[in-house]
């Protein structure tokens, strides 16, 4: 399938998407405390507190997509597993609620955070709303596959956060003292674990057995840790103005995303330059400096091949669980979107 016609099945995918979930989304934030509600209405870009008209913010809505798109797969209804792709979306919203606190966030998608509008504890309060919002959505859609979704919601949580934990540690130690692999694994549980979790929800609602469900899971995660690989070259060398937040953010709070680390690990001369920028303060004048001996040290051109492998395996488990690829459709149109973002 071609490209064009891959990234246009995936936009109106995720068009009717957002559609589908928003009304199960603002039933849940209507239901919340009124001082909470205001938060909620405000991150979602459906109320505003700047003054600026409604308009929601400029979300993907990729992981509920993938639940739709995975009961597609497998031959089944997504209007059943409408309440699981939303739940999907509330534990979403809940780390980008939590991240932008922990990040100190100023900015989402050239809007003010939460966090920012409204202060930490309101910022953190709210996710905490959403996040047991989730699974309550799923059990009380009455599905036989409720239970599974629910306990596989509940352990993705756990995964999510720790992974979110190693990123923040990464932050503080040496930079030769994080070794790729650690890194992979913290994108894995940071990012491919909730489209893991996402992939194998629709496989459940579709009815599929336990192996099917565990390859769609894996399908996830490596197409996920694709979707990390290609974000941390966005968060790098991406348009600002189209990403909606600061490039080199991340190289400056000395963050220890896959490319960086794949650059330090070189042996090239560009990763002495690069660990010893990570030694000291990180100005705007030392973050170019920070980028530049990334690609000169092979970083970029990594991260790039490695994401197209993972995508290739990604497919390899697809390929194990729907033997024909033809009803996979949506799934692969979503995971080349993915993949081909540039901001």
């Amino acid at each position: 399938m071609p490209d064009a016609m891959e990234g246009r099945e995936a936009v109106e995918l995720l068009a009717r998407t957002r559609a589908v979930i928003t009304p199960h989304l603002r039933a849940t934030v209507e239901s919340l405390p009124t001082s909470m509600r205001r938060v909620a209405l405000d991150h979602f870009g459906w109320e505003r507190t700047d003054g600026a008209p409604p308009g929601a913010r400029a979300g993907t809505a990729i992981r509920p997509a993938l639940v739709f798109a995975a009961a597609t797969a497998f031959g089944g209804r997504p209007e059943a597993a409408v309440r699981a792709a939303a739940a999907v979306e509330l534990l979403h919203t809940f780390t980008l609620l939590h991240d932008d606190v922990i990040d100190a966030d100023a900015t989402r998608h050239h809007r003010p955070t939460a966090r920012t509008a409204f202060g930490i504890p309101d910022a953190v309060v709210v996710g905490d709303a959403l996040l047991a919002f989730a699974p309550r959505l799923i059990a009380e859609d009455g599905h036989p596959a409720a239970a599974a979704a629910s306990a596989r919601l509940a352990a993705c949580v756990v995964e999510l956060r720790a992974g979110r934990q190693a990123d923040r540690a990464f932050e503080r130690r040496a930079p030769h003292d994080v070794s790729l692999d650690a890194c992979l694994a913290m994108a894995m549980a940071k990012t491919g674990a909730l489209l893991g979790c996402a992939c194998a929800l629709g496989a459940l609602y579709a009815g599929a057995g336990e192996e099917e469900v565990a390859a769609m899971d894996a399908f996830g995660r490596e197409a996920g840790l694709a979707f990390q690989l290609i974000d941390d070259l966005i968060g790098i060398w991406g348009d600002p103005g189209h990403a909606g937040e600061p490039a080199g953010a991340d190289l400056a709070a000395h963050g220890k995303s896959l490319p960086v680390v794949a650059a330090l690990g070189s042996g090239t001369p560009a990763a002495v330059e690069l660990a010893a920028l990570y030694e000291g303060a990180m100005g705007e004048g030392a973050v170019r400096e920070a980028a530049d001996a990334v690609e000169r040290a092979g970083g970029r051109d990594w991260a790039q091949l490695h994401a197209a492998d993972r995508m290739a395996r990604a497919v390899d488990h697809l390929a194990g669980a729907v033997p024909d690829l033809t009803a996979a459709g949506e799934l692969l149109a979503l995971a080349e979107f993915v993949t081909r973002r540039s901001g």
